[in-house]
């Protein structure tokens, strides 16, 4: 069992507000808005940045991806499916473990069809050791994980969402990207701490490389 700590009272993100989400959008809206369900955890201030982004994110035509990213030591169960189930009719990519779904889904007994329903294109369920499957209007996409040694599974979530989200920013369909974000997860399960084991883009092919492969 691993146990996580939050030290997020008066943290920086504690203090993220509506007034400087409207400055970055007006300095230049992102390619993508990127979102996770720790951010509104955080108080009210930080949940008032979160609503203000998705509002302006749909101003400016900009594409938004949300990581239900639930913790039950920050928020309860209940309020964190009365935020998200808000913000899902602005999302277009939601990825979740599928225990985490029902959080985003109005009550039913098929989470994924109602998002898909409600407009989300992309419903991405991450499940662990036995890897990823996509859901959208083409399908169901399903991956196999990526087998290594598991050292330490705090980071993985990141890094997966970290590797789809970064292929879907260079173009790649939904394969290629379940594809790069359970190699991301990968690195991140095979090496203690949670970002330490992230690879660069030119590491992505070495989970295939032949025992003792040198990179200089």
């Amino acid at each position: 069992m691993t146990r996580v700590q939050y030290y997020r009272a008066g943290s920086a993100g504690s203090r993220l507000d509506a007034a400087r989400v409207e400055r970055a959008f007006t300095a230049g809206p992102p390619r993508v808005l990127h979102l996770t369900g720790m951010t509104p955890a955080l108080g009210t201030s930080a949940r008032e940045a979160c609503r203000r982004a998705l509002r302006l994110a749909r101003e400016h035509g900009v594409p938004v991806s949300l990581d239900a990213n639930y913790r039950s030591r920050m928020w309860s169960s209940q309020e964190a499916a009365a935020e998200l189930r808000d913000w899902v009719p602005y999302v277009d990519v939601l990825i979740a473990s599928d225990d985490e779904l029902p959080l985003c889904a109005p009550p039913g007994p098929d989470a994924v069809k109602a998002l898909l329903d409600l407009g989300v294109r992309e419903v991405v369920v991450k499940l662990g050791a036995d890897g990823a499957v996509a859901h959208s209007a083409d399908g169901e996409l399903r991956v196999p994980a990526r087998p290594v040694s598991a050292v330490d599974a705090v980071g993985a979530g990141d890094a997966f969402v970290a590797g789809y989200l970064s292929a879907l920013l260079d173009g790649e369909d939904i394969a290629a990207r379940l594809d790069r974000a359970v190699t991301t997860g990968a690195f991140a399960v095979a090496q203690p701490g949670d970002w330490e084991g992230a690879p660069t883009r030119a590491e992505l092919g070495l989970l295939g490389a032949g025992q003792g492969t040198v990179v200089r």
